[in-house]
């Protein structure tokens, strides 16, 4: 019985670092991702690069819609506008 606990507490621990690993690599990969082929660099579509494209859109008194339904020209618009706005000018010291 000594020996049957030990082996499935030994398994246990053994495991649990490999799935917790598991688990945060999903959530790394549920994040949109778009490839700026002008940069040759990858952006990750997060809450500070949604801020900056409905700065964008505001700037070219444009509608809100979704980055990924517009066209191959205008996307490539987005992102040299937004290589030529980096993060610290477009929101301060904020993060």
């Amino acid at each position: 019985m000594r020996t049957f606990l030990s082996t499935i507490l030994l398994g246990i621990t053994l495991v649990t670092p490999a799935a917790l690993r598991a688990d945060d690599h999903d959530k790394h990969h549920k994040e949109k991702r778009y490839y700026d082929r002008d940069a040759r660099d990858w952006h990750e579509w997060n809450e500070q690069e949604q801020r900056a494209y409905r700065r964008y859109l505001e700037e070219k008194r444009m509608q809100q819609r979704d980055l990924a339904r517009m066209n191959r020209e205008q996307q490539r618009e987005y992102w040299r506008w937004r290589h030529a706005h980096p993060n610290d000018s477009l929101f301060g010291d904020r993060r």
